[in-house]
């Protein structure tokens, strides 16, 4: 009985075993050249995730968890942050400080580094700093540069947060301190440099601070969205003017919001479009934790007035301890072990128009805030939108 593929009368005889073999290899080789191929098209297609230039690419109802370098070194951050982002936590943001505020903080690890560590540990989160100054310790090209590696790294996961710097850092690095409408100015003209750059666009920029004659070579695949840190009235304004957002504190926010949504009108933006974070103090546990932590950040409720002018750590406890009673630097603080307080903080704080709120807790152990806020707060939100 014959097969149906058997060869009949007069047809060719079957290929002998070297045919076989080269067209075997000409075949996984057209198929290698093929796939080669069909990578380097996928490669340059733009990614379907990115958040558009100009919109809230960070969503709103956003719950955050700080990776403060002050007080924690950098292998245990990246532990940290790896955890927190898969007990749910929707942002990861990190101080960028060259010192401490705070001598007994103890700590100062770059924030960058940290990033990029955790680029490889964390799929969905959010990451970026609060925040960066882009003026004088670093130079906004190389800001950028950096930004766009992370991005990346990350892609469609990585914000920058911008601001006009501390005496600790900026003066303590490069041993000048500029009055605020300098620093203002500069950073400015840096927000301006490092959105040029990140186009991949050859960038010919001769400026009052900066000469910047370059191009990335390696931009970022997505928008980076930039948010620019402020507390008082004139600060608010140039905000909203030149950032994709704000960052700022809860008080702050209460007491400003109208004249943040009013200078984004006035600046042709919409400030709903406009992602708003802040940093919201927390402890899981009782009184007596909420004062251990406390003496960390004793100098918190009054960092934007005598303090960001003094560039010693040292000079700064000192002067805390003196001047802030612990109950005053507790007093904003959500302190407890009843998960409703800390719901209902994270709710007035959305309604108000928050689009995220970074948990910030002195304790030594983070963990068990982390596990705390997995347990017993974070289900009880819905996704972010």
């Amino acid at each position: 009985m014959s097969s149906d593929h058997a060869p009949t009368s007069g047809s060719a005889r079957p290929p002998d075993r070297r045919q076989v073999l080269k067209w075997t290899t000409l075949a996984a080789g057209a198929a290698s050249l093929g796939v080669t191929a069909a990578r380097a098209q996928q490669a340059e297609r733009p990614r379907d995730t990115a958040p558009q230039q100009g919109t809230n690419g960070l969503g709103k109802g956003l719950i955050g968890f700080d990776l403060s370098h002050e007080q924690f070194p950098v292998p245990e951050l990246v532990q940290l942050g790896a955890l927190a982002s898969r007990s749910g936590f929707h942002v990861l943001g990190t101080s960028d400080h060259l010192q401490p505020w705070q001598a007994n903080e103890g700590n100062c690890g770059q924030a960058w580094v940290t990033l990029g560590a955790l680029t490889g540990r964390v799929s969905r989160s959010w990451m970026g700093t609060m925040v960066t100054c882009p003026t004088m310790r670093y130079n906004p090209a190389v800001v950028a540069e950096a930004f766009a590696s992370l991005s990346l790294l990350h892609p469609g996961r990585i914000f920058l947060g911008v601001g006009s710097g501390e005496a600790l850092n900026e003066q303590a690095g490069t041993g000048a301190w500029p009055k605020w409408q300098e620093r203002w100015d500069r950073l400015i003209e840096a927000i301006d440099v490092i959105r040029q750059l990140w186009t991949g666009q050859e960038v010919s920029h001769k400026g009052t601070y900066y000469t910047v004659n370059a191009k990335l070579y390696s931009p970022p695949a997505q928008p980076i969205p930039l948010l620019a840190a402020a507390n008082g009235r004139k600060s608010i304004r140039l905000a909203a003017q030149h950032g994709d957002g704000l960052i700022t504190d809860p008080k702050t926010w209460q007491q400003r919001k109208s004249e943040w949504e009013d200078a984004a009108r006035s600046a042709g933006k919409n400030p709903a479009d406009m992602p708003v974070m802040v940093e919201q103090y927390v402890v899981v546990g009782d009184q007596a934790a909420a004062r251990q932590a406390a003496e960390f950040w004793r100098f918190s409720p009054k960092a934007w007035r005598p303090y960001y002018d003094n560039s010693s750590p040292v000079k700064i406890q000192q002067s805390a301890d003196s001047q802030v009673p612990i109950d005053e630097v507790t007093k904003q603080w959500v302190v407890g072990t009843d998960p409703e307080a800390h719901v209902a903080k994270l709710r007035e704080l959305f309604d108000s128009g928050v689009s995220v709120v970074n948990v910030h807790s002195g304790q030594p152990d983070q963990r068990q805030v982390i596990e705390f806020y997995a347990t017993h707060v974070l289900p009880r939100f819905k996704q972010p939108v």
